[in-house]
């Protein structure tokens, strides 16, 4: 199953940027005997248009056209809280079921369409509060990462 994180806005070159490089590169490596692949980034423009619910309209309809065909996961405070194992486990179901590809979709600076979060999959939150883009994109990456280790019984998540 292809994994692939789509964000709404460019990361700068810079400690962030090499941070999610680092993490979806383990999570790549750890993934291939899971049948894991790509764990590819697509960076989208953020809109111009003037007002904020165009501007969500214009990215909604950028990242649909972007997006591989398979599973959506909106990335969105109030989206579903979950831990790290059921969220890793989630991961191996999709790929189980046969899916072709998930992709996790993190908006521009005013957020997701609210029409492309009702239609995705999974509205996932990492927090009830709002979190910089650039973050929210390392700690998706790193529970990529940590992901492919639960699925393969690696130590590296030390969870209860």
């Amino acid at each position: 199953m292809r994994v692939t994180v789509a964000a709404v806005g460019r990361m700068k070159a810079g400690p962030e940027r090499e941070l999610v490089a680092r993490y979806l590169d383990r999570a790549a490596g750890g993934g291939k005997p899971l049948a894991l692949v790509g764990f590819d980034v697509i960076e989208l423009n953020e809109s111009r248009a003037s007002s904020s619910a165009s501007r969500k309209a214009d990215e909604a309809k950028a990242l649909r056209a972007a997006l591989p065909d398979g599973i959506v996961v909106a990335l969105d405070e109030r989206g579903k809280s979950i831990a790290s194992e059921p969220f890793a486990n989630q991961l191996g179901r999709w790929r189980d079921d046969g899916r072709p590809a998930v992709s996790f979709v993190i908006g521009g600076a005013d957020g997701l369409d609210p029409a492309f979060v009702q239609s995705a999959d999974l509205v996932l939150s990492f927090s009830p509060m709002v979190w910089p883009h650039q973050l929210v994109r390392i700690m998706l990456a790193e529970q990529l990462y940590r992901a492919t280790t639960i699925l393969s019984g690696h130590p590296y998540h030390r969870g209860d």
